[in-house]
């Protein structure tokens, strides 16, 4: 999917919702875990009650990884079932993968060709042969992690470094990157105040932007700050939506939560 695909769903859809498939099998409403495979019955569900209001979808890889087989089978389940019946959907590995080139190759060839997803996140701390392997899928997009929204960026991203904090050195230095057409990047919400400097050095990429919600993350500063003539924002929402009810109206309650988001975006975006 193109950048200028995704912008058409925004308008579209009068959303620029990102919804987390981030599952706990602890979380998730008991009766489901009677199915064959409990996460993507959780997932299906989720989806078919939400697709028509949203733009994306990213599950964490961590949250299947961590069920062995099962949950990777599960997430295959899943990716398939976007790809197949919800085409118009942009589809995010949540992986934050990154290691040296031919590994790279080797991350970029799993999400990319394997499981077919639309975009991968990659921590850029390995540098440009880290994260060239990922750019250089066609149509395939690499989201850069630049200014997140934990506590734990302060103990690095922010710091000093010949006088420009490491997070900009970050954003300026991937623009020279080969293919850096195929980047975009993850802002934390809970550093608003930081949107317009970064939007000084990467005006026209999109923005991936957790930490709306249970984070505590504004949507309103977020939007105010960092989006520009294009949209260029993904604000995704995972816990809020997905476990709004642990009981057999679980869909329709996340429904729900997602309706709340895209009315307010649907507001923003008039």
């Amino acid at each position: 999917m193109t950048t200028q695909q995704l912008t058409e769903q925004i308008k579209k859809k009068k959303s620029f919702l990102c919804i987390g498939l981030d599952v706990d099998l602890t979380k998730i409403p008991q009766h489901l875990l009677k199915e064959d495979d409990p996460i993507f019955a959780f997932n299906k569900a989720i989806i078919d009650a939400t697709h028509h209001l949203c733009v994306a979808y990213k599950p964490n890889s961590a949250f299947y990884e961590a069920y062995g087989i099962r949950g990777w089978k599960a997430l295959e389940k899943t990716i398939n079932y976007i790809n197949t019946n919800y085409p118009e959907i942009f589809t995010i590995a949540d992986a934050k993968r990154g290691d040296i080139g031919n590994t790279s190759s080797m991350y970029a060839k799993a999400f990319f060709e394997d499981l077919g997803f639309d975009s991968v996140t990659v921590a850029p701390y390995m540098g440009k042969d880290s994260v060239e392997p990922f750019l250089a899928f066609e149509n395939k997009h690499t989201i850069l992690l630049a200014l997140t929204s934990n506590q734990g960026a302060f103990d690095f991203q922010t710091k000093s470094l010949e006088g420009k904090e490491l997070y900009k050195q970050v954003l300026q230095t991937s623009k020279t990157w080969k293919n850096a057409n195929n980047l975009m990047y993850v802002v934390g919400a809970t550093k608003a105040e930081y949107l317009t400097e970064i939007r000084q050095i990467i005006p026209d990429s999109f923005l991936l932007v957790p930490g709306v919600g249970a984070q505590g993350g504004s949507l309103l500063d977020v939007c105010k700050y960092g989006m520009n003539e294009q949209v260029g924002l993904l604000i995704n929402s995972s816990r809020g939506i997905i476990y709004a009810s642990n009981q057999e109206d679980f869909a329709q309650a996340a429904a729900i939560k997602a309706k709340e988001l895209q009315r307010d975006m649907e507001t923003i975006l008039k």
